[in-house]
C-alpha cells in the first residue's frame, strides 16, 4: 500500500507516454508545415471537348512562354493538362491572355492557385488545408432553377404512363399530349371518354385533378398536376440539381465547393481558388445528357433536310459531321436512367467508348426494345444545354441554347438490358467528359446564373492577414500573461499552447478541411479554452501546496482539476456537434475548428503539460515550485 502510494506521487510517466507525445509532435509539425509555403499563381491549360493535346501543343505552349519573357517558376505537363506556375500575379494574368490567343478554342486556359508544397512533403502525403472563398478568393454564383420547365418535364414523363394505362384496359385514345400546364387525353367519342375517365381516375387521381371536356370536336380529359405533386416536383428538381452540380464539380477537381439551397428555387455555388469565372461557368454549364432512340429506316433523311418535313412520328437530326438522320420521336431511355458510366477503349476497334449501366426501369425498357428490334439501328442523341447572352435589337438578352447531335447509330445485334457500350466518340477526352456527365446525372431542370461575383485573391489575402493577426495578437498576449503569472509552469503551458495550434492545423490539413474566417474564430476561441484548462490546473496546485507536499500537490492538482476541465470541454463539444449538424456554410466551419480544437487542447493541456512538468519536477526532491 505504501509502495503504491509512493509510486503515484513520484509523478513519473511511463516511457510510452513520452514517446507518444514525441510522435504526435513530429506528425503535427510535418503535416502543418505545408501551410507555411502558401500558393503559387498558376495557369492551367486543359484540352477543350473533342481535343487531345499532343507534341505540337506542347511546342506551342513552350514557344509562347519563351517569347513572353515572363517570370516562370515551373511548367509541368501531366494527366493531359499543363500546370504553369509564376512568381507573381501580373505574369500569371499576362500569360493567360497570351496562351488563350495562341491556342484559341482548342484549349481551356484558366487561372488557379497551386500549392507550393515541397516535393519531400508531398511524398509524405502532406498537403495544405483548403481555404474558403473568403480567404482564398474565387467565384460566387446564384443560380435560378427553371421550375416551369421542371413542371413541363413532369407532364411529359406521364405521357407514356397514361398511354400504357389506357392500353392495358383496352381503351382507345386519339392522342396524349402536353398543352400548356395540362395533359390532354383525346378520345373518339363521349362513350370512350367515360371509359377512359374511369381508368384515369383509378390510376392517377392521387396525383392529378381530372376534368372532362366534351365541348371540343374530340372529347378530352384535362389532367392537371395536384398542388402536392407540383410542390414535390419542385422540391425534387431543386435537390436533384444540387446533387448533380455537387457531383460534377467534385469530379472536376474543384476543392471543397459550397453548393447549397437558397429559397425555394435558387442555388448558391461558391468555388474557392477559381479565379476565372469563365472556367467556372463551363463547369456549371455542363448540362449534357443522352437520349436513346430508334432510327426511322423508311424515310429519306436527305429529302427531309431539303424539304424541311420529316415523316410522321420521326424527327430530323444530324451527326457531328453534318450528315442527316431520321430518329423516331419515342425515347427509349435517357440520362436519368443512367446510374454509372466509365470511359475506356473498344478492344476490337481501338476507339474510345463509354460503358453505360442503367437502372432497373431503364434496363427493362432497353431489353423490351432490343428484343423487338434486333437488326434495326439505335441512335445515341447527345443533348447539351447552355445559356448565352446574345444581342437583339441593340439589347443584350439571355437565351437558352440547346444543341442536339447524334453520336452514333449502331445496329442492334442482340438483346441487352442494363449494360452496353457507346462508341463513335471523337477522342478519349470526349469519352471521359461524357462518362463524367452521365455519372453525375442529368439536371432535373435548366438553370440560369442570375448573380455572379468574383472574390479576388488580394481581398482573400487581406482576410488571411487580418485573421492571422487576430490569432497572433491574442496568442502573444496569452503567452505574456501566462509567463508572468505562473513562471515555469506558465512557460510550459505556452509550449503546450503552441503545440495545440500546430496539431489543429495538422488535423485540418490531413482531413483536407476548408478553413474560413469563422473557422479562424473557432481557433481563437480554442486558444482561450486551452489556457483556461491550464489556469484551473495551476490554481489547484497552488491550493494543494498549502496542505501537502510538492509532489502530492502536482499530482492532486492534475487529478482533481481533470473532472472540471472534462465537463467544460465535453459540454462545449456537444454544442459544436449541434452547430455542425444543423448549421450550414460558415457555421459548419466554426464548428469543425472548435471541435478539433477542444480535442487537441484536452490532449496538450492535460497530457502534454503534465509530461513536461513530470520531466522537470517528477521523482525529485523539490523545495519550491516556480508557479
Amino acid at each position: 500500500m505504501f509502495q503504491n502510494q509512493q509510486k503515484i506521487i513520484s509523478n513519473q510517466y511511463p516511457t510510452w507516454k513520452y514517446l507518444m507525445l514525441v510522435v504526435v509532435t513530429v506528425i503535427g509539425l510535418t503535416y502543418a508545415m505545408p501551410n507555411i509555403f502558401g500558393d503559387d499563381p498558376a495557369v492551367i491549360i486543359s484540352p477543350a471537348k473533342s481535343v487531345e493535346f499532343n507534341a505540337d501543343t506542347q511546342s506551342q505552349v513552350a514557344s509562347v512562354l519563351e517569347k513572353s519573357n515572363l517570370s516562370i517558376k515551373s511548367s509541368v505537363f501531366e494527366n493531359g493538362s499543363f500546370l504553369i506556375r509564376f512568381n507573381n500575379t501580373e505574369d500569371q494574368i499576362k500569360a493567360k491572355s497570351l496562351l488563350k490567343d495562341k491556342l484559341g478554342r482548342t484549349a481551356v486556359v484558366a487561372l488557379d492557385l497551386a500549392p507550393a508544397t515541397p516535393a519531400f512533403l508531398q511524398g509524405l502525403g502532406a498537403e495544405p488545408m483548403y481555404l474558403g472563398l473568403d480567404l482564398r478568393g474565387g467565384v460566387h454564383f446564384l443560380m435560378d432553377v427553371d421550375m416551369e420547365e421542371a413542371i413541363n418535364k413532369a407532364y411529359k414523363r406521364y405521357i407514356d404512363e397514361v398511354k400504357g394505362a389506357l392500353r392495358a384496359e383496352k381503351v382507345r385514345y386519339l392522342a396524349v399530349e402536353v398543352e400548356g400546364e395540362t395533359l390532354e387525353v383525346k378520345f373518339k367519342n363521349t362513350e370512350i371518354l367515360q371509359a377512359g375517365m374511369k381508368v384515369l381516375q383509378t390510376r392517377f387521381a392521387d396525383r392529378f385533378t381530372l376534368t372532362a371536356d366534351e365541348t371540343t370536336a374530340a372529347p378530352r380529359v384535362l389532367m392537371s398536376l395536384s398542388a402536392a405533386t407540383i410542390a414535390e416536383t419542385k422540391k425534387y428538381a431543386l435537390q436533384q440539381n444540387i446533387t448533380t452540380l455537387r457531383n460534377r464539380v467534385n469530379a472536376l477537381g474543384v476543392s471543397e465547393p459550397v453548393i447549397q439551397q437558397q429559397g425555394d428555387r435558387r442555388i448558391v455555388v461558391q468555388l474557392s481558388g477559381v479565379q476565372d469565372p469563365a472556367r467556372a461557368k463551363e463547369i456549371l454549364g455542363a448540362t449534357a445528357t443522352l437520349e436513346f432512340r430508334l432510327v426511322e429506316e423508311e424515310g429519306d433523311p436527305y429529302r427531309a433536310e431539303k424539304t424541311g418535313y420529316a415523316p410522321n412520328g420521326a424527327t430530323l437530326y444530324k451527326f457531328r459531321n453534318g450528315r442527316p438522320i431520321l430518329l423516331k420521336r419515342r425515347i427509349i431511355v435517357d440520362g436519368e436512367n443512367v446510374i454509372n458510366a466509365q470511359s475506356g477503349i473498344d478492344p476490337e476497334q481501338g476507339s474510345p467508348q463509354v460503358s453505360v449501366t442503367l437502372d432497373g426501369p431503364g434496363g427493362r425498357k432497353m431489353l423490351a426494345t432490343t428484343k423487338k428490334h434486333v437488326g434495326h439501328r439505335m441512335a445515341v442523341l447527345f443533348i447539351e444545354n447552355s445559356v448565352e447572352t446574345v444581342e437583339e435589337n441593340g439589347q443584350k438578352v439571355k437565351k437558352r441554347i440547346t444543341t442536339k447531335d447524334v453520336i452514333n447509330a449502331a445496329v442492334i445485334r442482340g438483346q441487352f438490358a442494363n449494360r452496353f457500350q457507346i462508341t463513335g466518340l471523337d477522342s478519349p477526352q470526349e469519352a471521359q467528359d461524357l462518362a463524367l456527365l452521365l455519372r453525375a446525372g442529368a439536371l432535373a431542370a435548366p438553370m440560369e446564373i442570375v448573380e455572379e461575383r468574383t472574390v479576388g485573391p488580394s481581398l482573400g489575402k487581406d482576410n488571411i492577414n487580418q485573421g492571422f493577426m487576430s490569432v497572433i495578437v491574442g496568442f502573444i498576449l496569452v503567452l505574456i500573461i501566462m509567463a508572468w503569472r505562473y513562471k515555469v509552469f506558465g512557460m510550459v503551458a505556452n509550449v503546450a499552447l503552441m503545440l495545440n495550434l500546430v496539431i489543429i492545423v495538422a488535423v485540418l490539413s490531413m482531413l483536407q478541411a476548408t478553413l474560413t474566417l469563422p473557422g479562424i474564430a473557432g481557433i481563437v476561441l480554442t486558444v482561450g479554452m486551452a489556457v483556461d484548462a491550464n489556469v484551473l490546473i495551476f490554481e489547484r496546485i497552488r491550493e494543494e501546496m498549502k496542505n501537502s507536499s510538492i509532489q502530492s500537490a502536482i499530482y492532486s492538482g492534475y487529478e482533481k482539476a481533470f473532472v472540471t476541465i472534462a465537463d467544460a470541454n465535453i459540454t462545449t463539444l456537444l454544442a459544436a456537434i449541434v452547430l455542425f449538424s444543423f448549421g450550414t456554410g460558415p457555421i459548419k466551419g466554426f464548428a469543425i475548428t472548435l471541435s478539433i480544437g477542444i480535442i487537441t487542447s484536452m490532449f496538450t493541456a492535460i497530457l502534454g503539460t503534465r509530461a513536461v512538468i513530470n520531466w522537470i519536477y517528477g521523482n525529485k526532491r523539490v523545495e519550491k515550485l516556480s508557479i
